[in-house]
């Protein structure tokens, strides 16, 4: 059975919240982002430049890409917080795989929760060539035992009951927004993150940064403004401050009515061992979400032992319905 996410008002408590909404194709130049973009020869236009952030943030340079559990209690842990309250978690391993040469298919992309309200939940997202053709999304409820296939969400949905929208995590494609230069500037500061006392920590919160990352500080950066093309949309446009060289979005700010309403920072890392030249092929470290109307934020930690890529040791039958039959609660 399938079912349309117009047909319910809420699949998982926390997860994600429907509103159909229909998909926008902007004519700004951007039909679809290859696998193959190749790198820029010259000076890149605007909306260059937003199918590079896209590459670089679904790794396309790489064949596949994962965040594993590692040891015992070493895994991407992503922290809630209210203003005045104490942190939640939820751990997540990712699967993602882009090595597919049918034409059809362009990537597959597999999430489970592993602990936290989220425990035992799978996700399986099917990504086509075709840039208007809906994303597939197969669910393990393990409340039911069963996987249920649904349409797309909406982009403002929340993923994981975090700062993180779906738009921001899988949806959002360069033909959804406008784009305009506003130039070139060095970044200043650090990148927001979670103090978090000792206290409050849980098993997953043991290996925690003790103190923001400030990689990005006096790197040249692209500010990137990005118009939504939804009407009546929760913001009305984004200025994101992109690193030159490898295309690394450090810090999305998001407004609506010119007043700044959310941003999220993003920790960008080298891989390590990686024998190739692309300077495209970089990792997170972490992200950080604050909502700057509630104060709520959101943290997700990828600590480096539980990167992966490129890896021989996956068959194509790990992104599949049977393998979210198989989560254990």
């Amino acid at each position: 059975m399938r079912i349309r996410f117009s047909h319910i008002s809420a699949v998982i408590s926390g997860f994600f919240f429907a509103i159909w909404l229909p998909v926008v194709a902007a004519d700004n130049g951007i039909t679809s982002v290859s696998k193959n973009l190749p790198y820029p020869a010259g000076a890149p236009s605007a909306t260059e430049i937003a199918a590079q952030v896209y590459f670089v943030n679904h790794f396309y340079a790489l064949d596949n890409y994962s965040i594993q559990k590692h040891g015992e209690n070493l895994i991407t842990v992503i922290i809630n917080r209210a203003e005045g309250g104490s942190p939640t978690t939820n751990t997540v391993e990712r699967y993602l795989n882009n090595v597919y040469n049918d034409g059809v298919i362009k990537a597959k992309d597999l999430t489970i929760f592993r602990s936290g309200k989220m425990r035992g939940t799978g996700m399986l997202i099917t990504d086509y060539v075709d840039d208007s053709k809906s994303q597939q999304y197969i669910i393990w409820l393990p409340a039911l035992r069963k996987a249920r296939r649904f349409d797309e969400p909406a982009h403002q949905d929340a993923w994981g009951g975090s700062d993180f929208t779906f738009g921001d995590v899988y949806l959002r494609k360069p033909h959804h927004e406008t784009h305009e230069l506003l130039g070139s500037e060095i970044f200043a500061g650090c990148l927001g993150f979670m103090q978090i006392p000792t206290e409050q920590r849980n098993q997953y919160m043991q290996e925690l940064p003790e103190k923001a990352s400030c990689a990005p500080q006096g790197r040249r950066v692209y500010k990137l403004k990005s118009t939504t093309q939804f009407s009546n949309w929760w913001y009305d446009y984004r200025i994101s401050y992109i690193d030159t060289q490898s295309f690394a979005d450090y810090r999305t700010e998001y407004f609506k009515n010119d007043k700044p309403i959310k941003f999220i920072d993003r920790d960008w890392n080298p891989l390590p061992g990686y024998k190739g030249t692309d300077p495209r092929a970089i990792a997170w470290g972490y992200w950080y979400g604050r909502n700057l109307e509630t104060q709520h934020e959101t943290w997700a930690v990828i600590p480096p032992a539980v990167v992966y890529f490129n890896s021989n040791d996956f068959d194509e039958s790990l992104w599949s319905e049977r393998t979210l039959s198989k989560i254990r609660r």
